[in-house]
């Protein structure tokens, strides 16, 4: 039979939390789970010795009081078991090698705080995860595979997604049930009013904090109660949105995919970088219903109305055609990209590559992927 023989150096203290005593496993020396070893603590932890080489299970359990983590050296484990009706609080990270189960209640991190976080190392995982079950506040994750962050607040698991990576890189996350405009934890607003021209409107029900120095894209989740509908009718038009720590705007992150309706779904940004936003959250293409056209022409040379403006179309492949009053086509251009200004590049009568007369123009546009087509009036005049 194999002995194992540890030195252990351990106080139990009484200190007071939320108004009331309580003990606490106090490590100041060297503490370690072997493998298929188990710790069950029905205390607190306060760590200020060395708790990093762990391969077994930490159990966190307590139906009557919340528990704390705290010390001034981080434990890792290998394996976390969470049964804290009450809450399970991290004052201090703490790092999880293999997985953790949230069986029951929440993991909280200090929000004022985002460099105290759960995390997640050597492509660590979790399980049973729910609205009930989550990290209220930070976690992070140090891996080369994709990632779906278990977080939420008030009771809603609100999950972020990473895509693998080509090495190993830190990202770290929390969701926020809150309004950009009034946010709880950050020293600034974030003006729901303020975003670049293809943007039309911006979530004010919730937005997550994303942090990471590496490029890449994200995947946000939502559902009914994020109140989609209220920015889009067609989740085709939804935009990831970060706010841009230099512009001081809202700036569009993308669509690259989307699946769902208007009451579950998700939808992934194209590649950005997460230090360059403060936080992302939902966004709507401008003309959501219908583009926002300006109907009027004037290529006189002012810079004022010189062409032909669809916001928002270089964000779809199309085709757009514009017709003169008697039917014919005088400019039919593959994938338009606002450049048109009243000259025709159809040969109607001798006018391919001229100015075409005053007058009013028809136009329709085809989204081709989207299956949608637009349509309406041009005025040009010089």
């Amino acid at each position: 039979m194999n002995k194992t023989i540890a030195i252990i150096i351990i106080f139990t203290v009484l200190f007071s939390q939320s108004g009331k005593s309580q003990t606490a496993f106090h490590n100041f020396g060297n503490v370690q789970i072997h493998n298929q070893g188990a710790m069950g603590f029905h205390t607190d932890l306060q760590n200020d010795g060395n708790f990093n080489q762990n391969l077994g299970l930490a159990g966190f359990y307590s139906i009557a009081d919340p528990l704390t983590i705290s010390g001034t050296k981080i434990p890792r484990f290998f394996d976390i078991e969470v049964t804290v009706d009450d809450h399970l609080f991290l004052e201090i990270n703490t790092e999880v090698t293999n997985g953790v189960d949230y069986l029951i209640g929440d993991v909280i991190t200090p929000r004022l705080n985002p460099n105290i976080s759960l995390d997640y190392l050597n492509n660590a995982v979790y399980a049973l995860e729910d609205d009930l079950r989550n990290v209220d506040g930070y976690t992070s994750v140090n891996s080369d595979q994709s990632f779906v962050f278990p977080i939420g607040q008030d009771d809603k698991f609100r999950p972020l997604i990473t895509p693998a990576q080509p090495s190993v890189v830190k990202f770290s996350a929390a969701y926020f049930n809150e309004d950009p405009n009034f946010p709880s934890t950050f020293t600034n607003a974030f003006d729901t009013t303020l975003f670049e021209g293809i943007i039309n409107q911006v979530s004010t029900e919730e937005f997550w904090d994303f942090d990471g120095k590496n490029p890449t894209y994200v995947t946000l989740t939502w559902n009914q109660e994020s109140q989609i509908d209220n920015l889009v009718s067609d989740v085709m038009n939804l935009r990831v949105v970060g706010w841009s720590k230099t512009m001081n705007k809202w700036l569009d992150l993308g669509n690259s995919s989307i699946t769902g309706d208007i009451n579950n779904g998700t939808i992934s940004s194209v590649e950005f970088t997460p230090e360059d936003y403060e936080i992302i959250t939902f966004g709507a293409l401008i003309g959501s219903d219908g583009l926002n056209v300006y109907n009027a022409i004037t290529p006189n040379g002012d810079q004022l109305n010189d062409v032909f403006v669809i916001e928002g179309v270089e964000l779809f492949k199309n085709n757009l055609q514009i017709f003169n009053r008697w039917g014919r086509i005088v400019y039919d251009a593959e994938n338009y990209d606002n450049s048109f200004n009243g000259v025709a590049n159809k040969e109607i009568v001798g006018t391919q590559g001229e100015k075409l007369p005053v007058g009013t123009y028809f136009y329709v546009l085809q989204l081709t992927e989207e299956n949608k087509s637009y349509s309406g009036w041009i005025y040009l005049t010089y």
